[in-house]
């Protein structure tokens, strides 16, 4: 078993990287591995103070505070020597951030059963980078374009755009069956909740009546069809919400899931390609496009990644004509 790490009081100054972030995120970071409840307690119990005062968990940071961290005891975990360095294909990079594409089948960020991700890869890669951190999520089976910040002030400015569905995010999905072209829009409320596997699941929510319905969030996606294929549609799929699962949920809900979905889709449908020929073992949902403005500069930016050969190699198959 780990020795515990000394625990002692630590007076932590705000730099620029930490100016503005809320207090509870802060403190989550510098104290690696401790569970989030422990945090909260800790600054509820004011055990936390900033410049000697009283703060709350939403309190935001300004360069120059100092933040009094209190004793905490965590085991030391050697996951970070365990993680390995790792670069990813770099589609834009400046001062300000970095837009990678993201292999299928990577975390972008350790938790719930993963021990690390693409940010925790790319640290490890980095190790003189002051500041890296994720501007939004892609799921684990997804691939495609991955937005990382460099600084505190990138990271702040990029997720105001997406929280303001200034940012365009496009992603190419292949779905079974053919969809309607007339079905343009789906916007149907989102709720999360956790199964009775304890995994995180969403559902759609279309009854005014459910007794969850106040819960749900409304959750916008543009659907066209980039390519009608043989007992298959390839779609471009336009979110204007970020929401868990979104896209994955709504094409599924309009009877048309994804293909290759291993939690919305057609399991036996998913295994026969997989054990097939062609060896298709993946989610075929793919972030192609971004478009946001830059955070320093304000110029917008078109970004695309292409397919992933594998994608392309099943599109290929799915042209040919039955032999």
């Amino acid at each position: 078993m780990a020795a515990p790490a000394p625990a002692q009081v630590r007076l932590l100054t705000v730099d620029e990287g930490s100016a503005g972030q809320r207090l509870d995120n802060f403190l989550i970071r510098e104290l690696k591995g401790a569970p989030k409840t422990l945090v909260y307690r800790i600054i509820r119990s004011g055990e936390v103070r900033i410049n000697k005062g009283r703060c709350a968990a939403d309190s935001r940071l300004e360069i120059g505070d100092v933040v009094r961290v209190p004793p905490v005891r965590l085991a030391e975990k050697p996951a970070d020597a365990a993680v390995p360095a790792r670069e990813f294909p770099v589609v834009f990079e400046d001062e300000h951030l970095i837009v990678v594409d993201k292999p299928a089948g990577v975390a972008v960020h350790g938790g719930s059963g993963v021990s690390f991700g693409v940010i925790e890869q790319l640290r490890r890669a980095r190790p003189q980078a002051k500041f890296l951190e994720l501007v939004h999520r892609l799921d684990k089976e997804t691939s495609g374009l991955l937005m990382i910040a460099k600084k505190r002030s990138a990271l702040t400015h990029l997720q105001d755009q997406l929280r303001d569905r200034e940012t365009g995010k496009t992603y190419a999905a292949l779905v079974s069956g053919a969809w309607p072209k007339g079905r343009k829009v789906v916007d149907v409320p989102l709720l999360k909740f956790v199964g009775s596997d304890g995994e995180r699941w969403v559902r759609a929510v279309t009854n005014p009546k459910d007794p969850q319905a106040g819960e749900a969030k409304r959750s916008i996606s543009l659907v066209t069809v980039a390519e009608a294929l043989p007992g298959y549609s390839l779609l471009d799929v336009t979110i204007k919400t970020g929401r868990t699962h979104q896209i994955r949920v709504h094409l599924a809900h309009e009877g048309h899931a994804i293909v290759g979905d291993p939690k919305y889709g057609d399991f036996e449908a998913n295994r026969a390609l997989a054990r097939g020929a062609l060896r298709f073992d993946r989610m075929f949902l793919h972030a192609r496009q971004l478009r946001f403005a830059h955070p320093a500069t304000g110029d917008t930016l078109t970004l695309t990644a292409p397919l992933p050969p594998e994608c392309e190699t099943l599109l290929a198959a799915l042209r040919r004509p039955a032999s």
